[in-house]
């Protein structure tokens, strides 16, 4: 092999180590041009060759796994490319590895082969503008058989260059977009994504919107950057560290810390702590930690906690008065099909407050009959009226608001427990607990409006007497026999809670959904397929609560 790349094989691995020239003339595939799914041409001998089927086997598996890295680590990208399925995808990355990446020196150590999967180490440095840093970490690629040519080949996704990077993602060594920040809390102590890791894509986005005005200068780093304008660079090696500006947020660093604790106890979990007195975002946790923010972004049904709204539009449309009016709780209630009580309990003739605190699916569906026409948008307009949902809320990042269509028919009934085309996510349903508690909706906000004098929803008072009901229905569901009970009965002072399960296509279990407030702070959690609310989504909450 020429050019300055070294493939030996050590204990049943193999090595490959570039020192940085290329390939030049040096032909793979025992002296034929790469061919892969994505083009390139063979000659007329391997044309001829009967095309193999099936998985590759341990030989092919070594030697394309060989080929392809030696050609990568030496910056030969057509070469590269050309081992892979998709080489037209393939060449500008790995290319771009060296030439706006600004990698080099690069030693990549595979390991033993599962399958056709080869893991593999990779040691390099980053150059740029007389600085340089070591780069290491790992990933792995997967040997297929090509579909078309029938040989071996890199099954190409853009992890394999680096495990951090997904489609519409580039390696970029530069001036970094935006500068350095040092996040505090409300007290002011630092916010790191080492010690709060679900903080990391929100301190990447403030970052990104508020480094400058923080008072930073930006450095020089390595990151992943998106072609998507709106998703902030990932910081992957810093060269130049510049100058950190400091930036203040509403987060508190205690409540954090429990919030991060309580979603680890479950496979899929996040919740959002707020401030009912003035809509500071308190924390904000999701398991797994890393990648998509789904207590500010998800777009789920809530179950039974929509029943807070749905109590709150019954109210307001006179469909009853107060917590201690009649109310009937079937088993069974028809509204173009049958919805059921959880094991079809029924109350018979009871109060208000006691078919909230028993989570009577029937009572919240029944009485609504009588709006007719409206029925369907009636619920939309009291959470928008009221709750905010529906406004764009300007939180400081990123987020998704809520959203409760228009229904009509079974759809419409569904709405009013929680299900149907109802969406919400930790962060509106944190929020419309907090708002009954502080008897206003006051827009959520992670950040000072005044860095960037950005618009907020407008702050809504409830009525006096719907804000006192809706405290007393959360009470009951908090003690004595209310589905929240026990979650809360670990939560001192004044407090109230929903639960919610809310069933999902497909999936086995029901997600458990929960919000409560006590004290000046309110939260909201959802455990995917974590059953019942009181469970999995009371557990998360009040371990949030406790930390007040």
């Amino acid at each position: 092999m020429r050019s300055g790349v070294k493939v030996a094989v050590v204990g049943g691995v193999f090595a490959v180590v570039a020192t940085g020239v290329g390939y030049g003339g040096w032909n793979l595939w025992n002296g034929l041009s790469g061919e892969s799914d994505g083009g390139g041409t063979s000659p007329q001998s391997a044309r001829s060759a009967a095309k193999k089927t099936g998985p590759p086997d341990a030989e092919e598996i070594e030697k394309t796994a060989r080929d392809f890295l030696a050609a990568w680590a030496s910056g030969d990208g057509s070469t590269a490319a050309q081992l892979t399925n998709n080489a037209a995808e393939a060449e500008p990355m790995i290319t771009g590895y060296s030439t706006t990446a600004h990698v080099t020196k690069v030693v990549i150590e595979p390991g033993e082969a599962v399958g056709g999967k080869v893991p593999y180490r990779v040691r390099a440095t980053v150059e740029y503008a007389g600085v340089s840093k070591p780069l290491a970490y790992s990933s792995s690629l997967t040997v297929v058989r090509g579909l078309t040519t029938g040989k071996p080949l890199v099954d190409w996704q853009p992890s394999v260059v680096h495990p951090q990077l997904t489609e519409g993602t580039s390696l970029v060594t530069s001036k970094a977009s935006a500068p350095p920040i040092k996040a505090v809390d409300k007290d002011g102590v630092e916010l790191t994504e080492e010690k709060f890791p679900s903080l990391t894509g929100v301190l990447a986005e403030l970052r990104q919107k508020y480094g400058s005005k923080a008072g930073g200068v930006a450095g020089v780093e390595l990151a992943i950057t998106s072609a998507d304008q709106a998703i902030p660079d990932r910081t992957l090696l810093t060269l130049t560290k510049g100058k950190e500006g400091t930036l203040k947020t509403y987060i508190d660093a205690g409540v954090q810390a429990a919030a991060e604790r309580a979603v680890k106890r479950y496979g899929k979990a996040s919740v959002v702590a707020v401030e009912p007195s003035t809509g500071r975002i308190r924390a904000v946790a999701n398991n797994p930690a890393q990648g998509f923010n789904t207590a500010f972004g998800g777009a789920q049904a809530p179950g039974s906690t929509m029943k807070i709204v749905t109590a709150a539009m019954m109210l307001d449309k006179g469909l009853v008065e107060g917590a201690g009016s009649k109310v009937e709780c079937p088993p069974t209630v028809t509204w173009e099909r049958e919805f059921h009580n959880l094991k079809d309990f029924s109350l018979g003739t009871t109060t208000f407050q006691r078919a909230f605190a028993r989570s009577c699916n029937t009572s919240f569906i029944k009485p609504v009959k009588p709006l007719g026409a409206d029925a369907g948008t009636a619920l939309g307009e009291t959470a928008k009226k009221y709750f905010g949902i529906g406004e764009v809320w300007q939180t400081g990042v990123k987020t998704w608001d809520g959203s409760v269509p228009a229904s009509s028919g079974a759809e419409t009934a569904a709405a009013y427990i929680g299900q149907g085309r109802i969406q919400m996510n930790a962060l509106t349903m944190a929020s419309i607990a907090a708002t009954v508690k502080g008897g206003a909706f006051r827009q959520p906000v992670i950040v000072p409006q005044s860095l960037d004098d950005r618009t907020l929803a407008p702050t809504r008072q409830l009525p006096d007497g719907m804000a006192a009901t809706l405290r007393q229905l959360m009470a009951a569901a908090a003690t004595g026999e209310g589905t929240a009970a026990r979650a809360m009965a670990s939560v001192s002072g004044a407090k109230g809670a929903k639960t919610g399960s809310a069933e999902v296509d497909g999936q086995g279990e029901s997600d458990a959904w929960f919000t409560a407030y006590a004290g000046d702070l309110a939260a909201a959690a959802v455990v995917d397929s974590g059953g019942h609310g009181g469970d999995s989504g009371g557990d998360v909450v009040a371990r949030v609560l406790n930390a007040r």
